[in-house]
């Protein structure tokens, strides 16, 4: 992660300042599309505890495993149950660092947020029992939460 990480920074400091800030644009919606209560909850179950920051990572981690894991994750976070990821990539914080970083390099500045963060997470709240992630998390409980 570490190495993709400097392989984004370095691509996208080499974007056009307007290239750059939508890039910034596209990457803090795609964080706001998945703050929502059914990922947070496979993050919760995956990672035996998640809270605000850690959740942050793993939405930033998603979103680095490309357009398809990430259109899958939030349209059914059971299905991480199906998908291959380094351990350690699961809640990498450096990502979100590598797209700053790298954008302020193109823009030559800090880029603010296009819209404010969301207040609270989309959905319905999950509910810290078993009985909850072995209905609502099938497939993680079994490869994270039987354990």
């Amino acid at each position: 992660m570490a190495s993709k990480s400097e392989g984004l920074r370095l691509a996208l400091a080499k974007l056009s300042p307007q290239a750059a800030t939508e890039f910034s644009r596209l990457f803090d919606a795609a964080m706001d599309r998945a703050y929502t209560e059914a990922l947070w909850g496979a993050a919760y179950l995956i990672q035996g505890g998640c809270g605000d920051d850690s959740f942050a990572d793993f939405r930033v981690s998603l979103i680095s495993r490309g357009r398809d894991d990430y259109e899958r994750a939030v349209a059914a976070p059971d299905a991480l149950a199906d998908q291959d990821f380094d351990e350690n990539a699961r809640f990498y914080e450096g990502y979100q660092y590598a797209v700053s970083k790298g954008v302020g390099q193109a823009v030559g500045a800090s880029v603010a947020r296009y819209a404010p963060h969301p207040a609270e997470p989309a959905g319905e709240a999950w509910e810290e029992s078993t009985e909850f992630f072995k209905a609502a998390y099938p497939g993680l409980w079994s490869r994270f939460g039987a354990q």
